[in-house]
Protein backbone atom coordinates (compact mmCIF):
# COMPACT_ATOMS: atom_id res chain seq x y z
CA UNK A 1 0.00 0.00 0.00
CA UNK A 2 2.66 2.73 1.31
CA UNK A 3 5.09 1.58 -0.81
CA UNK A 4 3.35 1.74 -4.02
CA UNK A 5 4.98 4.53 -6.57
CA UNK A 6 3.12 7.61 -7.07
CA UNK A 7 2.40 9.43 -9.71
CA UNK A 8 5.00 12.50 -9.86
CA UNK A 9 2.22 14.61 -11.55
CA UNK A 10 -0.82 14.36 -8.92
CA UNK A 11 1.37 14.88 -6.23
CA UNK A 12 -0.51 13.73 -2.80
CA UNK A 13 0.02 15.81 -0.09
CA UNK A 14 0.21 14.09 3.37
CA UNK A 15 -0.02 15.96 6.53
CA UNK A 16 2.35 13.93 9.56
CA UNK A 17 1.66 14.45 13.16
CA UNK A 18 3.66 13.12 15.60
CA UNK A 19 3.23 12.89 19.15
CA UNK A 20 5.37 15.74 21.00
CA UNK A 21 8.48 13.04 22.28
CA UNK A 22 11.65 12.37 20.53
CA UNK A 23 10.42 8.37 20.81
CA UNK A 24 7.81 9.28 18.15
CA UNK A 25 8.80 11.66 16.01
CA UNK A 26 11.94 9.86 14.60
CA UNK A 27 9.41 7.09 13.74
CA UNK A 28 7.25 9.44 11.80
CA UNK A 29 9.70 11.02 10.41
CA UNK A 30 11.14 7.71 9.07
CA UNK A 31 7.67 6.78 7.72
CA UNK A 32 7.72 10.58 5.88
CA UNK A 33 10.87 10.05 4.37
CA UNK A 34 9.51 7.25 2.96
CA UNK A 35 6.01 8.73 1.76
CA UNK A 36 8.49 11.54 0.05
CA UNK A 37 10.98 8.87 -1.66
CA UNK A 38 7.57 7.84 -3.39
CA UNK A 39 5.94 11.34 -4.40
CA UNK A 40 4.47 12.83 -1.46
CA UNK A 41 4.25 16.61 -0.77
CA UNK A 42 5.15 16.31 2.80
CA UNK A 43 3.87 19.00 5.68
CA UNK A 44 5.32 17.16 9.01
CA UNK A 45 3.78 19.24 12.21
CA UNK A 46 6.00 19.13 15.64
CA UNK A 47 4.51 21.63 18.43
CA UNK A 48 6.58 24.81 18.59
CA UNK A 49 8.05 23.51 21.72
CA UNK A 50 9.87 20.54 20.14
CA UNK A 51 10.46 23.02 16.91
CA UNK A 52 12.18 25.26 18.76
CA UNK A 53 14.58 22.27 20.23
CA UNK A 54 15.30 21.16 16.77
CA UNK A 55 16.64 24.46 15.72
CA UNK A 56 18.59 24.27 18.22
CA UNK A 57 19.85 20.60 17.84
CA UNK A 58 19.97 21.15 14.01
CA UNK A 59 21.26 24.96 13.51
CA UNK A 60 18.39 27.18 12.25
CA UNK A 61 18.85 26.07 8.57
CA UNK A 62 17.91 22.82 9.09
CA UNK A 63 14.11 23.14 9.50
CA UNK A 64 13.25 25.44 6.16
CA UNK A 65 13.07 21.82 4.21
CA UNK A 66 12.45 21.01 0.68
CA UNK A 67 9.81 22.65 -1.91
CA UNK A 68 7.90 19.39 -1.15
CA UNK A 69 9.08 18.76 2.48
CA UNK A 70 8.41 21.62 4.75
CA UNK A 71 7.60 21.88 8.17
CA UNK A 72 5.05 23.48 10.27
CA UNK A 73 4.12 23.90 13.73
CA UNK A 74 0.89 24.29 15.87
CA UNK A 75 0.67 25.01 19.88
CA UNK A 76 0.59 22.06 22.65
CA UNK A 77 -1.55 24.13 25.21
CA UNK A 78 1.31 24.04 27.34
CA UNK A 79 3.15 27.08 29.50
CA UNK A 80 5.89 28.54 27.30
CA UNK A 81 9.26 27.10 28.25
CA UNK A 82 13.44 26.81 26.92
CA UNK A 83 14.45 23.87 28.76
CA UNK A 84 15.84 21.55 26.46
CA UNK A 85 14.23 18.35 27.51
CA UNK A 86 11.30 15.78 27.58
CA UNK A 87 7.96 17.87 29.06
CA UNK A 88 6.13 16.04 31.38
CA UNK A 89 4.07 13.52 30.15
CA UNK A 90 1.27 13.23 31.66
CA UNK A 91 0.26 17.20 31.45
CA UNK A 92 1.61 16.97 27.74
CA UNK A 93 -1.01 14.14 27.24
CA UNK A 94 -3.92 15.95 28.98
CA UNK A 95 -2.83 19.21 27.15
CA UNK A 96 -3.02 17.84 23.03
CA UNK A 97 -6.21 15.89 23.49
CA UNK A 98 -7.65 19.17 24.47
CA UNK A 99 -5.84 21.88 22.74
CA UNK A 100 -4.27 20.76 19.92
CA UNK A 101 -7.68 19.72 17.33
CA UNK A 102 -8.52 23.75 16.64
CA UNK A 103 -5.03 24.65 15.64
CA UNK A 104 -4.40 21.27 13.36
CA UNK A 105 -7.96 22.30 11.78
CA UNK A 106 -6.52 26.01 10.93
CA UNK A 107 -3.16 24.62 9.79
CA UNK A 108 -4.92 22.24 7.31
CA UNK A 109 -6.98 25.17 6.38
CA UNK A 110 -4.14 27.52 5.74
CA UNK A 111 -2.04 24.62 3.74
CA UNK A 112 -5.26 24.14 1.52
CA UNK A 113 -5.49 28.04 0.52
CA UNK A 114 -2.24 28.21 -0.23
CA UNK A 115 -1.07 28.37 -3.81
CA UNK A 116 2.15 27.32 -2.93
CA UNK A 117 1.56 23.68 -2.11
CA UNK A 118 -1.11 21.40 -3.58
CA UNK A 119 -4.51 20.95 -1.28
CA UNK A 120 -3.87 18.52 1.28
CA UNK A 121 -5.21 14.48 0.78
CA UNK A 122 -4.68 12.69 3.71
CA UNK A 123 -3.32 12.75 7.75
CA UNK A 124 -1.09 10.27 9.01
CA UNK A 125 -1.13 10.75 12.81
CA UNK A 126 0.08 9.42 16.25
CA UNK A 127 -1.73 6.56 17.17
CA UNK A 128 -1.94 8.86 20.84
CA UNK A 129 -2.98 12.05 18.92
CA UNK A 130 -6.30 10.50 18.15
CA UNK A 131 -7.67 14.33 17.84
CA UNK A 132 -6.59 14.14 14.08
CA UNK A 133 -9.50 11.87 13.47
CA UNK A 134 -11.52 14.59 14.21
CA UNK A 135 -9.39 16.99 12.17
CA UNK A 136 -9.61 14.89 8.91
CA UNK A 137 -13.27 14.24 9.36
CA UNK A 138 -13.97 17.83 9.54
CA UNK A 139 -11.90 18.50 7.27
CA UNK A 140 -13.34 15.86 4.72
CA UNK A 141 -9.79 13.73 4.17
CA UNK A 142 -8.81 10.60 4.79
CA UNK A 143 -6.61 10.16 7.59
CA UNK A 144 -4.56 7.25 9.31
CA UNK A 145 -3.01 6.05 12.72
CA UNK A 146 0.81 5.39 13.06
CA UNK A 147 1.10 3.53 16.61
CA UNK A 148 4.75 4.22 17.37
CA UNK A 149 4.13 1.04 19.71
CA UNK A 150 5.27 -2.52 19.32
CA UNK A 151 2.05 -4.50 18.18
CA UNK A 152 1.83 -6.33 21.65
CA UNK A 153 2.02 -2.71 23.03
CA UNK A 154 -0.84 -2.07 21.16
CA UNK A 155 -2.83 -4.91 22.41
CA UNK A 156 -2.22 -4.13 25.76
CA UNK A 157 -3.44 -0.70 25.64
CA UNK A 158 -6.38 -2.26 24.18
CA UNK A 159 -6.98 -4.33 27.41
CA UNK A 160 -7.38 -1.53 29.36
CA UNK A 161 -11.18 -0.77 28.40
CA UNK A 162 -11.49 -5.11 29.79
CA UNK A 163 -9.75 -4.35 32.93
CA UNK A 164 -12.18 -1.94 33.50
CA UNK A 165 -14.68 -3.70 32.73
CA UNK A 166 -13.78 -6.91 34.38
CA UNK A 167 -13.34 -4.63 37.53
CA UNK A 168 -9.58 -5.62 38.04
CA UNK A 169 -8.82 -1.42 37.06
CA UNK A 170 -8.60 0.45 39.53
CA UNK A 171 -6.64 -1.22 42.16
CA UNK A 172 -8.81 -0.95 45.75
CA UNK A 173 -5.26 0.29 47.48
CA UNK A 174 -1.42 0.33 47.01
CA UNK A 175 -1.30 -3.11 48.47
CA UNK A 176 -0.91 -4.79 44.68
CA UNK A 177 2.38 -3.33 44.11
CA UNK A 178 3.43 -6.09 47.12
CA UNK A 179 1.06 -9.06 47.55
CA UNK A 180 1.74 -10.37 44.36
CA UNK A 181 -1.39 -9.74 42.30
CA UNK A 182 1.24 -8.20 39.65
CA UNK A 183 2.82 -11.63 39.50
CA UNK A 184 -0.46 -13.43 38.41
CA UNK A 185 -0.76 -14.54 35.04
CA UNK A 186 -3.52 -13.74 32.04
CA UNK A 187 -5.36 -15.89 30.13
CA UNK A 188 -7.74 -13.50 28.09
CA UNK A 189 -5.88 -11.24 26.05
CA UNK A 190 -6.05 -12.68 22.35
CA UNK A 191 -2.58 -13.58 20.78
CA UNK A 192 -1.16 -12.70 24.05
CA UNK A 193 0.00 -15.59 26.10
CA UNK A 194 2.75 -15.92 28.63
CA UNK A 195 2.17 -12.77 30.32
CA UNK A 196 1.18 -11.45 33.82
CA UNK A 197 -0.55 -7.90 34.74
CA UNK A 198 2.97 -6.59 35.03
CA UNK A 199 3.85 -7.57 31.65
CA UNK A 200 0.84 -5.08 30.43
CA UNK A 201 1.97 -1.47 29.97
CA UNK A 202 2.36 0.32 33.29
CA UNK A 203 -0.05 2.59 33.90
CA UNK A 204 -2.78 0.38 34.97
CA UNK A 205 -0.43 0.24 38.50
CA UNK A 206 -2.92 2.67 39.83
CA UNK A 207 -5.72 2.96 42.39
CA UNK A 208 -6.82 5.94 41.04
CA UNK A 209 -10.01 5.58 38.89
CA UNK A 210 -9.11 8.89 36.84
CA UNK A 211 -5.22 8.60 36.54
CA UNK A 212 -4.08 11.08 33.80
CA UNK A 213 -2.06 7.76 32.12
CA UNK A 214 -4.62 4.96 32.24
CA UNK A 215 -7.45 7.38 30.84
CA UNK A 216 -5.40 8.47 28.00
CA UNK A 217 -3.54 5.68 26.48
CA UNK A 218 -6.98 3.34 27.20
CA UNK A 219 -9.14 5.99 25.28
CA UNK A 220 -6.55 6.73 22.20
CA UNK A 221 -6.13 3.44 21.74
CA UNK A 222 -10.16 2.84 21.55
CA UNK A 223 -10.07 5.91 19.08
CA UNK A 224 -7.69 4.11 16.85
CA UNK A 225 -10.36 1.99 16.15
CA UNK A 226 -12.50 4.44 14.60
CA UNK A 227 -10.10 5.06 11.83
CA UNK A 228 -9.34 4.14 8.70
CA UNK A 229 -6.60 1.62 9.42
CA UNK A 230 -3.54 1.65 11.84
CA UNK A 231 0.02 1.07 10.48
CA UNK A 232 2.55 -0.47 13.01
CA UNK A 233 6.46 -0.20 12.67
CA UNK A 234 6.77 -4.04 12.92
CA UNK A 235 7.07 -6.86 10.98
CA UNK A 236 4.91 -9.80 10.59
CA UNK A 237 6.93 -12.32 11.83
CA UNK A 238 8.32 -10.73 14.90
CA UNK A 239 4.57 -10.13 16.53
CA UNK A 240 2.70 -12.60 14.08
CA UNK A 241 0.10 -14.19 16.91
CA UNK A 242 -0.89 -10.40 18.07
CA UNK A 243 -1.41 -9.02 15.07
CA UNK A 244 -3.27 -12.09 13.62
CA UNK A 245 -5.46 -11.69 17.07
CA UNK A 246 -5.41 -7.87 16.28
CA UNK A 247 -7.18 -8.33 12.70
CA UNK A 248 -9.43 -11.00 13.71
CA UNK A 249 -10.55 -10.00 16.78
CA UNK A 250 -10.81 -6.80 16.62
CA UNK A 251 -9.77 -4.16 13.87
CA UNK A 252 -8.70 -5.79 10.53
CA UNK A 253 -7.18 -2.63 8.82
CA UNK A 254 -3.98 -3.51 10.34
CA UNK A 255 -0.26 -2.84 8.62
CA UNK A 256 2.91 -3.66 9.56
CA UNK A 257 5.65 -1.11 7.84
CA UNK A 258 8.83 -2.22 9.88
CA UNK A 259 11.40 -1.88 10.79
CA UNK A 260 11.67 1.83 9.31
CA UNK A 261 15.20 2.15 10.13
CA UNK A 262 15.72 -1.13 7.80
CA UNK A 263 13.14 -0.08 5.23
CA UNK A 264 15.07 4.13 5.24
CA UNK A 265 18.09 2.59 4.93
CA UNK A 266 17.94 0.02 2.20
CA UNK A 267 15.35 1.65 -0.31
CA UNK A 268 15.50 5.32 0.56
CA UNK A 269 17.79 6.69 -2.75
CA UNK A 270 21.40 8.26 -2.21
CA UNK A 271 19.78 10.88 -3.84
CA UNK A 272 17.25 11.76 -1.80
CA UNK A 273 17.68 15.04 -0.09
CA UNK A 274 16.79 14.09 3.76
CA UNK A 275 18.09 10.64 3.58
CA UNK A 276 20.66 11.81 6.29
CA UNK A 277 18.48 14.56 8.28
CA UNK A 278 17.92 12.94 11.97
CA UNK A 279 14.72 14.42 13.75
CA UNK A 280 17.04 14.39 16.92
CA UNK A 281 16.12 16.65 19.99
CA UNK A 282 19.08 16.18 21.44
CA UNK A 283 22.38 17.13 19.59
CA UNK A 284 24.31 13.94 18.82
CA UNK A 285 27.75 13.56 19.58
CA UNK A 286 29.70 11.93 16.51
CA UNK A 287 33.29 10.88 18.56
CA UNK A 288 31.25 7.64 19.51
CA UNK A 289 31.52 5.96 16.46
CA UNK A 290 35.42 7.07 16.05
CA UNK A 291 35.42 5.78 19.58
CA UNK A 292 33.94 2.10 18.78
CA UNK A 293 36.11 2.01 15.93
CA UNK A 294 39.29 0.95 18.31
CA UNK A 295 37.33 -1.74 19.72
CA UNK A 296 37.02 -5.70 18.98
CA UNK A 297 34.37 -7.14 17.29
CA UNK A 298 31.03 -7.93 19.92
CA UNK A 299 33.13 -6.62 23.16
CA UNK A 300 31.31 -2.98 23.59
CA UNK A 301 28.50 -2.70 25.85
CA UNK A 302 26.18 0.01 24.66
CA UNK A 303 23.93 1.72 27.20
CA UNK A 304 21.40 4.49 26.79
CA UNK A 305 18.02 4.95 28.31
CA UNK A 306 15.71 6.94 25.47
CA UNK A 307 14.70 10.23 26.12
CA UNK A 308 12.37 10.07 28.70
CA UNK A 309 13.50 7.75 31.52
CA UNK A 310 14.47 9.39 34.43
CA UNK A 311 16.40 7.52 37.89
CA UNK A 312 17.21 8.16 41.51
CA UNK A 313 20.75 9.17 41.41
CA UNK A 314 21.00 5.91 43.81
CA UNK A 315 20.11 3.97 41.04
CA UNK A 316 22.55 5.85 38.65
CA UNK A 317 25.56 5.05 40.80
CA UNK A 318 24.58 1.21 41.23
CA UNK A 319 24.52 1.41 36.85
CA UNK A 320 27.68 3.31 37.11
CA UNK A 321 29.86 0.63 38.94
CA UNK A 322 28.08 -2.12 37.80
CA UNK A 323 29.37 -1.21 34.15
CA UNK A 324 32.65 -0.29 35.52
CA UNK A 325 33.22 -3.39 37.44
CA UNK A 326 32.32 -5.91 34.08
CA UNK A 327 35.50 -4.57 33.27
CA UNK A 328 34.29 -4.72 29.65
CA UNK A 329 34.09 -1.24 27.38
CA UNK A 330 31.51 0.64 27.36
CA UNK A 331 29.56 3.52 25.53
CA UNK A 332 27.24 5.04 27.65
CA UNK A 333 24.61 7.74 26.50
CA UNK A 334 23.33 9.96 29.88
CA UNK A 335 21.40 12.73 29.17
CA UNK A 336 21.67 15.99 31.40
CA UNK A 337 18.08 15.45 32.79
CA UNK A 338 18.11 11.69 33.61
CA UNK A 339 18.59 11.65 36.93
CA UNK A 340 14.89 12.85 38.70
CA UNK A 341 15.01 16.39 40.04
CA UNK A 342 18.24 17.57 38.19
CA UNK A 343 19.19 18.96 34.97
CA UNK A 344 22.63 17.75 34.85
CA UNK A 345 24.69 14.69 36.52
CA UNK A 346 27.94 14.04 38.48
CA UNK A 347 29.73 11.52 38.70
CA UNK A 348 33.02 11.64 40.90
CA UNK A 349 36.05 12.04 39.89
CA UNK A 350 37.40 8.67 41.25
CA UNK A 351 34.90 7.04 38.84
CA UNK A 352 36.43 8.73 35.74
CA UNK A 353 39.82 7.41 36.89
CA UNK A 354 38.60 4.06 37.32
CA UNK A 355 37.00 3.52 33.62
CA UNK A 356 39.42 5.80 31.58
CA UNK A 357 40.30 3.12 29.29
CA UNK A 358 37.11 0.97 29.02
CA UNK A 359 34.40 3.71 29.39
CA UNK A 360 33.04 7.01 27.27
CA UNK A 361 30.06 8.77 28.36
CA UNK A 362 28.05 11.25 26.06
CA UNK A 363 24.99 12.98 26.73
CA UNK A 364 23.27 11.62 23.24
CA UNK A 365 24.83 9.75 20.10
CA UNK A 366 23.31 8.53 16.55
CA UNK A 367 21.96 5.34 18.12
CA UNK A 368 21.45 3.40 14.50
CA UNK A 369 24.79 3.78 13.79
CA UNK A 370 25.76 2.90 17.16
CA UNK A 371 23.86 -0.44 17.27
CA UNK A 372 25.04 -1.09 13.69
CA UNK A 373 28.77 -0.99 14.55
CA UNK A 374 30.51 -4.36 14.97
CA UNK A 375 32.09 -3.53 18.24
CA UNK A 376 28.63 -3.35 19.90
CA UNK A 377 27.60 -6.44 21.46
CA UNK A 378 25.11 -5.82 24.04
CA UNK A 379 22.69 -3.10 24.38
CA UNK A 380 21.44 -1.94 27.79
CA UNK A 381 18.19 -0.39 27.25
CA UNK A 382 14.76 0.95 28.77
CA UNK A 383 12.48 -1.50 26.13
CA UNK A 384 11.28 1.46 24.32
CA UNK A 385 9.80 0.40 21.19
CA UNK A 386 12.54 2.21 18.99
CA UNK A 387 15.18 0.98 20.74
CA UNK A 388 13.84 -2.54 20.74
CA UNK A 389 12.92 -2.61 17.14
CA UNK A 390 16.85 -0.96 15.92
CA UNK A 391 18.66 -3.70 18.23
CA UNK A 392 16.80 -6.17 16.20
CA UNK A 393 17.40 -4.65 12.99
CA UNK A 394 21.12 -4.80 13.75
CA UNK A 395 20.66 -8.12 15.56
CA UNK A 396 22.14 -7.14 18.65
CA UNK A 397 20.55 -8.88 22.11
CA UNK A 398 19.79 -6.73 25.11
CA UNK A 399 19.83 -6.40 28.51
CA UNK A 400 16.12 -4.89 29.80
CA UNK A 401 15.42 -2.38 32.29
CA UNK A 402 11.68 -1.13 31.13
CA UNK A 403 10.64 2.40 32.84
CA UNK A 404 7.46 2.74 32.01
CA UNK A 405 4.46 2.59 29.20
CA UNK A 406 4.51 -0.50 27.02
CA UNK A 407 8.26 -1.40 27.99
CA UNK A 408 7.46 -3.53 30.43
CA UNK A 409 5.47 -5.58 27.59
CA UNK A 410 8.10 -5.18 25.31
CA UNK A 411 10.72 -6.87 27.95
CA UNK A 412 8.78 -9.83 28.80
CA UNK A 413 8.67 -10.55 25.11
CA UNK A 414 12.30 -9.80 24.14
CA UNK A 415 13.52 -12.13 27.18
CA UNK A 416 10.68 -15.01 26.58
CA UNK A 417 9.05 -15.51 23.16
CA UNK A 418 12.13 -13.74 20.86
CA UNK A 419 14.42 -14.93 23.16
CA UNK A 420 17.13 -12.27 22.64
CA UNK A 421 17.12 -10.64 26.48
CA UNK A 422 17.95 -10.59 29.88
CA UNK A 423 16.01 -8.62 32.41
CA UNK A 424 17.75 -6.33 35.22
CA UNK A 425 15.86 -6.32 38.58
CA UNK A 426 13.84 -2.30 38.96
CA UNK A 427 15.67 -1.65 42.01
CA UNK A 428 19.03 -2.22 40.37
CA UNK A 429 22.62 -3.22 41.91
CA UNK A 430 25.97 -3.00 40.67
CA UNK A 431 25.89 -6.49 41.12
CA UNK A 432 23.50 -7.34 39.02
CA UNK A 433 24.96 -5.23 35.83
CA UNK A 434 28.24 -6.85 36.48
CA UNK A 435 26.77 -10.23 36.47
CA UNK A 436 24.65 -9.67 33.68
CA UNK A 437 26.77 -7.66 31.36
CA UNK A 438 29.42 -11.01 31.97
CA UNK A 439 26.57 -13.35 31.42
CA UNK A 440 25.68 -11.93 27.96
CA UNK A 441 29.26 -11.56 26.86
CA UNK A 442 31.21 -14.48 27.81
CA UNK A 443 28.71 -17.36 28.93
CA UNK A 444 26.88 -19.55 27.15
CA UNK A 445 23.07 -17.91 27.42
CA UNK A 446 24.45 -14.75 25.77
CA UNK A 447 26.19 -16.40 23.20
CA UNK A 448 23.10 -18.07 22.21
CA UNK A 449 21.08 -14.56 22.51
CA UNK A 450 23.71 -13.37 20.35
CA UNK A 451 22.59 -16.08 17.89
CA UNK A 452 18.92 -15.82 18.52
CA UNK A 453 19.39 -11.96 17.66
CA UNK A 454 21.03 -12.47 14.35
CA UNK A 455 18.38 -14.63 13.25
CA UNK A 456 15.94 -12.21 14.14
CA UNK A 457 17.73 -9.27 11.81
CA UNK A 458 17.79 -11.82 9.51
CA UNK A 459 13.91 -11.78 9.35
CA UNK A 460 13.46 -8.49 9.44
CA UNK A 461 16.20 -7.69 6.67
CA UNK A 462 13.66 -10.32 4.76
CA UNK A 463 10.11 -8.66 5.27
CA UNK A 464 12.12 -5.32 4.40
CA UNK A 465 13.34 -6.73 0.83
CA UNK A 466 11.58 -5.82 -2.67
CA UNK A 467 8.53 -8.21 -2.44
CA UNK A 468 8.80 -8.63 1.75
CA UNK A 469 5.52 -7.81 3.83
CA UNK A 470 6.79 -4.89 5.54
CA UNK A 471 7.50 -3.17 1.97
CA UNK A 472 4.77 -3.74 0.91
CA UNK A 473 2.30 -3.61 3.58
CA UNK A 474 -0.25 -6.41 2.94
CA UNK A 475 -3.37 -6.07 4.73
CA UNK A 476 -3.48 -8.58 6.96
CA UNK A 477 -0.68 -10.71 8.42
CA UNK A 478 -1.27 -14.44 7.31
CA UNK A 479 -0.04 -17.49 8.70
Amino acid sequence: MIMDSINAATKPHVVCVPYPAQGHVTPMMQLAKLLHSKGFHVTFVNTEFNHNRLIRSKGPDALKGLPDFRFETIPDGLPPSDRDATQDVPALCDSTRKNCLVPLVELVGKLNSSTEVPPVSCMVSDGVMSFAIKAAEILGIPEVQFWTTSACGFMGYLQYAQLIKREIFPFKDENFLRDGTLDKPIDWVPGMSNIRFKDLPSFIRANDPNDTMFDFLGSEAQNSLTSSAVILNTFDELEHEVLDAIASNIFPNIYTIGPLPLLCSRHLPETHDFKSFTSSLWKEDSQCVEWLDKHEPSSVVYVNYGSITVMTEEHLKEFAWGLANSNHPFLWIVRPDVVIGNDSVILPEEYFEEIKDRGLIVNWCPQEKVLSHPAVGVFLTHCGWNSTIESISAGVPVICWPFFAEQQTNCRYACTTWGIGMEVNHDVKRRDIENLVKKMLEEEDGKKMRENAVEWKKKAVAATDVGGKSYTANAKPEH
